[in-house]
C-alpha cells in the first residue's frame, strides 16, 4: 500500500492542482471577459476591485493549471481568497454557509496547501526541475 501511496500522492496532488485552477480560472474570466455570463458579474465596473481580484484570478488561475511557478502562485492566490473572504463575506455575518464564503475558504487553504506541496509531478514545474536528457555515450 505504501508503494502505492508513494506513486500516487503526487499524480493526485496534480489533479487538485488542475482541478482548482480551472474553478478559479472560471471565476477570473467570468469577472473579466464575462464568460461564461454570471448575474454577479454582470454589471461589474471596470478598474474595481473585484474586476483587479478577477485579473489576478485570470493569470495565477492559469499558472496554477499548467503547474508553472505553482508554489508562488499558489500563495498569491491563497492570500488573495482569504482577502477576498474576510473583505466581502465576513461582513455578511459569520457563518461561511450563510455569507456565501464557503468556496473563497476552501480556495484559501487549497492553494495555501499546494503552495507548501508543490504542483506534483504532472506539472510544468516537473518538467522545468527534470534533467535534460543526454546523448547516449558512444564507445570509441
Amino acid at each position: 500500500m505504501e508503494t502505492f501511496y508513494a506513486t500516487w500522492s503526487p499524480r493526485i496532488l496534480s489533479v487538485l492542482r488542475i482541478v482548482a485552477g480551472l474553478l478559479l480560472l472560471q471565476y477570473g474570466l467570468a469577472k473579466v471577459v464575462g464568460f461564461p455570463a454570471a448575474p454577479q458579474f454582470a454589471q461589474l465596473a471596470v478598474y474595481s476591485l473585484v474586476w483587479f481580484a478577477g485579473g489576478i484570478e485570470l493569470v495565477f488561475g492559469a499558472l496554477i493549471l499548467v503547474g508553472l511557478f505553482s508554489r508562488p502562485a499558489a500563495f498569491i492566490l491563497s492570500g488573495e481568497m482569504a482577502f477576498a473572504y474576510f473583505l466581502g463575506h465576513a461582513p455578511k455575518g459569520f457563518f461561511p454557509i450563510l455569507n456565501g464564503g464557503g468556496f473563497a475558504i476552501l480556495f484559501c487553504f487549497v492553494f495555501l496547501y499546494i503552495a507548501a506541496a508543490g504542483g506534483g509531478s504532472w506539472s510544468l514545474d516537473a518538467l522545468r526541475r527534470a534533467e535534460p536528457a543526454r546523448e547516449p555515450a558512444v564507445a570509441r
